[in-house]
């Protein structure tokens, strides 16, 4: 195992995370073991995370500024940490999703980033994961916290009907991801719709796309191929979709219809077996 000693904390933010984490353990007298044992894991995980071996979680982040008396520098470090961890090209898409004041999006495919559940967002992300998917779940998780802020931006999705009968993870991830959009349609901040089948052609059969308004910055439009994606300020591209929106928002069953829909497929597909 590396030693912590050989690492530049200025490396990475998860780097930094490990050696202030040693840092401020050792100034406490404490061995790993015996954090670990303070904030119930093992004192292997304490060491694999002060090495990078391991990416830290919030709930453990909030263990050890417990434990450590660190007044929330761990809890705060480990937002950092997890977005680091996003694949390069998705950074900056976080980077501008967390400062958005409007969001809106349009997915044919899949639920939503924001409003996935955990279970749903494990199953959906491990087939294209070598490795346990557990720091990518964790970073996509982080992400949604923007949605638990005094003040969160102002989010619309639109999701095709395909996405709700699309089952990821089995008949139980899918329930309790389809009960998730029910309590956001209640939400102050959060509309869902639902593009239902019989709308037919729509304005945006090449795909999902996804528009982000500022206080202070131009609009933007976040488009995602294959491998990447790609964000747009430019005016023109802004105005045709922000007007392919407005048709699909035309075209979509209302909120509360949406939320009818949903609750129907819910017990009609995904009904519980006990």
């Amino acid at each position: 195992m590396a030693n912590i000693q050989t690492l530049d904390p200025d490396a990475s933010p998860l780097a930094y995370y490990g050696g202030e984490l040693r840092r401020q353990r050792e100034a406490q007298g404490l061995t790993q073991p015996q954090l670990g044992t303070i904030i119930f894991c093992t004192g292997s995980l304490v060491g694999q995370i002060e090495t990078t071996k391991k990416i830290p979680t919030r709930d453990f982040s909030e263990r050890v500024d417990a434990a450590l008396g660190t007044d929330g520098t761990f809890s705060r470090l480990v937002g950092l940490v997890l977005r680091s961890q996003l694949p390069t090209w998705f950074q900056p898409y976080a980077d501008m999703e967390a400062k958005a004041a409007y969001i809106s999006t349009y997915q044919a495919q899949v639920v939503y980033g924001l409003l996935q559940t955990e279970e749903y967002a494990r199953a959906l992300l491990a087939p294209g994961m070598p490795d346990d998917p557990d720091w990518l779940v964790a970073a996509r998780m982080e992400r949604q916290r923007i949605l638990e802020r005094e003040r969160p931006p102002l989010a619309w999705a639109i999701l095709d009907e395909a996405v709700l009968y699309r089952m990821i993870g089995g008949p139980a991830v899918m329930r309790t991801q389809l009960q998730k959009l029910l309590d956001y349609s209640a939400h102050r901040w959060m509309r869902i719709q639902v593009l239902p089948f019989e709308a037919g052609e729509h304005a945006s059969l090449d795909g999902s796309f996804t528009g982000m308004r500022f206080d202070d910055d131009p609009d933007i439009v976040y488009t995602e191929d294959l491998i990447s994606g790609h964000m747009t300020a430019n005016p023109e591209t802004v105005r045709e979709a922000s007007l392919r929106y407005a048709h699909l928002q035309a075209a979509a069953l209302s909120v509360g219809e949406s939320a009818a829909r949903i609750s129907r497929v819910m017990e009609e597909r995904y009904a519980d077996q006990h």
